[in-house]
């Protein structure tokens, strides 16, 4: 027989919490309150007041360590260089010994505070956490850190204090104190941030709440003494029953010849929590083979599409700087796939000691299909790049392989380009795919609207035109998909090229690694709570 909600509610009026534990609960109430309170205020300030100023005193010595002035070239020389890693070694000396836990200096972004960038990182030795990469962008916590940031750099202040010491942080208990960096022009130019963790702080206060614990552990103790026996009769053996109950049911899937209504009778919500268990295993039984199967069924396609994926990312040349031994220039690139696997790709690879090749492409579609196109596509061009032939060559070549045999009817865009590494004269071809963006030296991004041939894959025989682009030194060219063009937000209004190009060039002095991270997170941005509609592929390579 099926049990109506509206009937349970009606024949279950009692309410065993407030014949069971109400006493209990409003005694221990009253003196967690009153001994929880007393003290408290006087222990947390006193201990703040030391960390704090411990923590400006660190900071004060750590300010003395680095040419304020210099923060910029240390940050564009990068951490292999013998000043960065003996200023490193200083910042972590310092940090081992002050007690601190993070000593760092980062640079916020001065448009709205709401990003900032880790030039330098050191972690104590003796705890358990770790330091932030060189160049790390992150998001800033939260509106509080914007607000001090702001202060420090336009020199409301000179220093600031941070205390985070709230149960629902993502970190432990600290405390951050901050310091301008400021050149011999007086501008600040980075924020050192020395972070310690309240360990005695919670330590004392911990020992605080012990003693508490032990109080309320006695008072419990006794109420529950002299309320034992009601309780046992009408609580603790209904719940033994339920409880076993629900294991066996949890163990076997399968209803019990005897309800526990039929030995449970209590007029509260212990009778009400046994009708509905009763009519939780009546339910459940019917649909738990259904869902057996639809559970493995969703399980076995997950592991498949991450399997597919990992393989995926792990064709795409990952690993960043690419050719560390290479001074002559810098390369760095991205894919982000709209599903579990994308069509997307890009790839770049040394012809030779002289020639370096870059690719940049778009297959039809998205998902599995245009998945298993990408990789294909992506191993073809390589192949026959090495061969030594052209980019039209290629392109030429690869588009005859791929008509002859292409029932599904995909095709796929391409843009390659060979850059001759000793004169910086990069030979390309373009097969349908988007303009490339062009750097001069010291000047600004711009549109290259290159002669476009016909995709690969759709007609054979086709031929396609070269062209070259002439880089000078800090020259750049900024490859990508369509997936960062046509980004939309919940109007499906587009990101578009204006945006892409407004963004490069409010960076054009950053690295490309920090320039692809800015237009990806404009593009993010732009598209808001919209889901992502296309692969996004970005590339950036630096001529030197």
């Amino acid at each position: 027989m099926r049990i109506e909600k509206s009937d349970i509610f009606k024949q279950y009026e009692g309410r065993i919490a407030f014949r069971s534990i109400a006493a209990l609960a409003g005694i221990l109430i009253i003196f967690t309150v009153m001994l929880g309170t007393i003290g408290y205020s006087v222990i947390t300030k006193a201990l703040m007041d030391q960390y704090a100023d411990g923590a400006f005193k660190t900071a004060d010595t750590a300010a003395t360590l680095i040419d304020p002035d210099r923060i910029d070239e240390i940050y564009e020389n990068g951490p292999d260089t013998e000043e960065y890693k003996d200023l490193y070694n200083r910042f972590s000396s310092l940090c081992n010994t002050s007690g601190a836990t993070f000593i760092y200096i980062i640079q916020p972004d001065l448009t709205d505070y709401a990003h900032i960038l880790f030039i330098l990182s050191t972690a104590n030795e003796n705890s358990e956490y770790t330091t932030y990469e060189f160049g790390y962008l992150r998001e800033t916590t939260n509106a509080e850190y914007r607000v001090k940031y702001s202060n420090l750099y336009r020199g409301v202040t000179s220093r600031e204090l941070l205390i985070r010491n709230k149960g629902y942080i993502e970190t432990d208990p600290h405390i951050t104190a901050m310091i301008p960096l400021r050149g011999s022009d007086g501008q600040t130019k980075a924020i050192l941030c020395v972070q310690r963790q309240m360990d005695t702080l919670n330590a004392v206060r911990q020992n605080y709440l012990s003693k508490i614990l032990i109080v309320l552990i006695l008072l419990g103790i006794t109420v529950m003494a002299i309320q034992s026996l009601f309780i046992n009769k009408t609580l603790l053996d209904p719940l033994l029953k339920i409880t076993n109950e629900s294991l066996r049911f949890a163990g076997e899937n399968s209803r019990s010849s005897k309800k526990l209504t039929d030995t449970i009778h209590n007029k509260d919500e212990i009778g009400l929590l046994a009708a509905s268990i009763d009519q939780m295993e009546e339910q459940v039984e019917e649909y738990v083979d259904n869902l057996t199967h639809i559970t493995a069924d969703r399980e076995r396609i997950k592991t498949e599409l991450s399997l597919a994926r990992r393989i995926q990312e792990s064709m795409l040349p990952n690993k960043f700087p690419a050719f560390p031994d290479r001074s002559e220039f810098d390369i760095y690139a991205s894919m982000t796939p709209a599903k579990e696997v994308g069509g997307d790709f890009y790839d770049f690879f040394l012809v030779d000691d002289d020639h370096l090749a870059v690719v940049m492409a778009d297959v039809s579609g998205k998902g599995i299909p245009a998945a298993l196109f990408m990789m294909r596509s992506m191993i073809s061009i390589r192949n026959q790049t090495m061969t030594g032939d052209s980019p039209a060559e290629v392109l030429e070549k690869i588009n005859d392989q791929f008509s002859e045999h292409n029932e599904e009817e995909m095709f796929v865009t391409v843009w390659l380009g060979i850059l001759e590494i000793s004169t910086g004269r990069i030979t390309a071809a373009n097969a349908g795919h988007e303009y490339p963006i062009v750097q001069s030296a010291g000047g600004q991004f711009e549109l290259l609207k290159d002669t476009h041939g016909f995709v690969i894959g759709g007609i054979p025989g086709m031929k396609y035109s070269e062209y070259e682009i002439m880089l000078d030194h800090d020259s750049r060219i900024f490859l990508y998909t369509d997936g960062l063009t046509e980004a939309q937000d919940e109007d499906h209004k587009l990101f578009g090229l204006d945006r892409v190009l407004e963004v490069l060039n409010e960076n054009t002095d950053k690295s490309p690694l920090y320039q692809l991270r800015v237009v990806r997170k404009a593009a993010t941005e732009f598209a808001d709570a919209a889901q992502q509609f296309d692969d996004l592929t970005m590339l950036c390579l630096e001529y030197k």
